[in-house]
């Protein structure tokens, strides 16, 4: 219950900023996430919808530092519960529109297993503490899929700068972050 009531009220303030404090946020996301991605590498990503932060230019930025960039694509097994994401390849101007209001990649698609293959994984998140608990939208992709992660792999939050908070209601599935990145402070280390 605590989550939900902090979901609706993250939510509930990214509603409030406007389209222009939006973009701004974006370019300053764009002009940090370099520095976060090593050249030549494989980097799993998403395509931010609707209030998310970041910018189908931040992709763009990730994909001429690393080389590859990788994009979730959701399912669901035959009850309708929430499978572990596939991941397709990021190539500009080829995205399709998806369940959830998502915008994906088009196939061929790759197994849950290609994220071992990504050095860094930029991840949607509603919020995220000091310790790098996640608090994502509640549905679980990404808690099924970054299991199947490189350990040695930075697995990096992506939220508003008031979106790094002090502590997070924890559960034994949640992975930790390693990083943030944020408009304001640029990629911080967790933990």
């Amino acid at each position: 219950m605590a989550k939900t009531a902090l979901r609706e009220r993250l939510l509930a303030a990214r509603r409030l900023v406007t389209d222009e404090g939006r973009a701004d946020e974006a370019r300053s996301l764009t002009e940090h996430v370099a520095a976060a991605i090593d050249s030549d590498s494989t980097v799993c990503a998403y395509v931010p919808v609707g209030i998310e932060p970041g910018s189908i230019a931040m992709l763009d930025v990730v994909l001429a530092r690393a080389g590859r960039v990788l994009l979730p694509v959701t399912g669901t097994t035959a009850d309708n519960s929430p499978a572990a994401l596939r991941w397709g390849e990021y190539q500009p101007g080829r995205l399709l529109a998806a369940g959830f209001g998502l915008l994906e990649p088009a196939g061929p698609w790759l197994p849950t297993t290609a994220v071992q293959d990504a050095s860094v994984v930029l991840v949607p998140a509603l919020a995220v503490d000091r310790t790098g608990t996640r608090l994502g939208r509640g549905r679980g992709f990404y808690d099924r899929t970054l299991v199947h992660r490189d350990e040695r792999a930075r697995l990096i939050a992506v939220v508003r700068d008031e979106e790094l908070l002090d502590d997070l209601p924890r559960e034994a599935h949640d992975v930790p972050m390693t990083h943030v990145l944020t408009p304001g402070r640029g990629l911080i280390e967790l933990g």
